[in-house]
C-alpha cells in the first residue's frame, strides 16, 4: 500500500498513530512501528526528562521510523525541542498553535515536520510555515480540536482544495472502512488515536480502556471550547465543566477547574468520576482492547475488503 505518505515516512501503511496525553508512550509507539505504521509519542504529557527516556525506549524497541507529537503550547516546549534535536527523532507532529514559529527550526536540524490543521485556511498557511505534511483533524475527533466544529467529511476535501501537501484525516476514524473513506475524500492518509488509545500497548489506566469500551452513542461531548476545546466521556468532572461553562464561568475559573492535574487522573490513574477522559466519538463503535498487532492487520484487512466490495459493486444498494 504505496502512496506518498508511506514513501515520506518509510512505512508500509499510511496508518499515524495519534500522539495522545497519557496513552501515547514508548510501548504503543515502537509496537505501530513495528507493525508497518509510524508510531508517535505524545509529549504532552510528558516533563523533558521523562520524553528522553521513552525516545530511547522507543529507539531500543524498534529499528523502524516514529515520531514525537509536541503541543506547541506546552510551557517547557524549548526543552522538548532541545531533546528532540538531541535525540535525532526523524518526525515531528506539532500541533495546538501556529507552526510558524518551530517549523524552520526543526528543519534545519534535518527533522520532517508536520503540523495539525482543522481547517482549510491554517491548512494553507501551514504550506507557507513550509511543513512537509498536514494532519487535518475534524470535530469528531478526541483531544484538542477545531473551535469551527467541523467534520471530517467536510474537512478533508476543503483541506485538499486549498493544498497540495501530502494530507492526513483526523478524526472519527477508527476502522479500515474509514480509512478508505478518508482517502476517497483526498487524503493520502490516516492518523488514528482513540483506536489505539483502546489497545493492550496503550499507556491509558485498565480503567480507562474498560469505559471507552462500553460507551454507547452520544456518550462524549465537545467541552471547555473558552480554553482548548476538547471532547469529553460524560462523567462527574464533565458535568462540572459543564454546569460552569452554562453559567458563562471565566476562563480563569476553568483553568482552576483542570489545574489538578484532572487528565492524568482520569486517563492514567483511572479515576473516571474526578479525571478528565478525553477520547473521539468514533469509540462508541468500539468493544475491545486488542493488541497493536491485532488492530493493525484488522484496519489493513477491513480496507482492503472494502475496497473490493465497492469495485466489484457488491456494496452498493440503489
Amino acid at each position: 500500500m504505496q502512496n506518498r505518505i508511506t514513501q515520506l515516512f518509510g512505512i508500509q501503511y499510511p496508518i499515524i498513530q495519534g500522539g495522545m496525553v497519557w496513552c501515547s508512550g514508548w510501548k504503543l509507539a515502537s509496537a505501530v512501528s513495528n507493525h508497518g505504521g509510524l508510531g508517535l509519542l505524545g509529549a504532552g504529557s510528558m516533563h523533558p526528562e521523562m520524553l528522553q527516556e521513552h525516545i530511547r525506549k522507543t529507539k531500543q524497541a524498534t529499528d523502524k521510523p516514529f515520531g514525537v507529537n509536541v503541543p506547541l503550547l506546552y510551557p517547557q516546549i524549548e526543552e522538548l525541542m532541545e531533546i528532540i534535536a538531541a535525540e535525532k527523532v526523524p518526525i515531528v507532529f506539532t500541533s495546538a498553535g501556529s507552526p510558524k514559529k518551530w517549523t524552520s527550526w526543526l528543519k534545519s536540524r534535518g527533522i520532517m515536520v508536520v503540523h495539525v490543521v482543522a481547517s482549510a485556511y491554517f491548512a494553507g498557511k501551514c504550506e507557507e510555515a513550509g511543513v512537509d505534511a498536514i494532519v487535518a483533524e475534524g470535530f469528531e475527533a478526541g483531544g484538542h480540536n477545531g473551535r469551527e466544529e467541523t467534520t471530517t467529511m467536510n474537512l478533508i476535501p476543503s483541506v485538499r482544495k486549498a493544498t497540495n501537501l501530502p494530507l492526513m484525516a483526523a478524526g472519527g476514524i477508527g476502522s479500515g472502512q474509514s480509512m478508505l473513506a478518508a482517502m476517497a475524500l483526498g487524503a493520502d492518509g490516516v492518523q488514528i488515536g482513540s483506536r489505539f488509545a483502546l489497545t493492550q500497548e496503550s499507556s491509558a489506566h485498565e480503567n480507562f480502556k474498560q469505559l471507552v469500551a462500553s460507551l454507547g452513542e452520544g456518550a462524549t461531548k465537545l467541552s471547555l471550547k473558552k480554553l482548548a476545546p476538547v471532547r469529553l466521556i460524560k462523567n462527574e468532572f464533565f458535568n462540572q465543566v459543564n454546569e460552569a461553562e452554562a453559567r458563562g464561568a471565566s476562563t480563569e475559573e476553568l483553568n482552576a477547574l483542570l489545574g489538578r492535574g484532572r487528565a492524568k487522573l482520569g486517563m492514567f490513574e483511572g479515576d473516571l468520576e474526578e479525571g478528565e477522559l478525553e477520547i473521539g466519538q468514533v469509540a462508541a463503535l468500539f468493544n475491545d482492547v486488542p493488541t497493536v498487532a491485532e488492530l493493525m492487520k484488522r484496519l489493513i484487512d477491513e480496507y482492503e475488503q472494502v475496497r473490493r466490495e465497492l469495485v466489484e459493486g457488491a456494496n452498493f444498494r440503489f
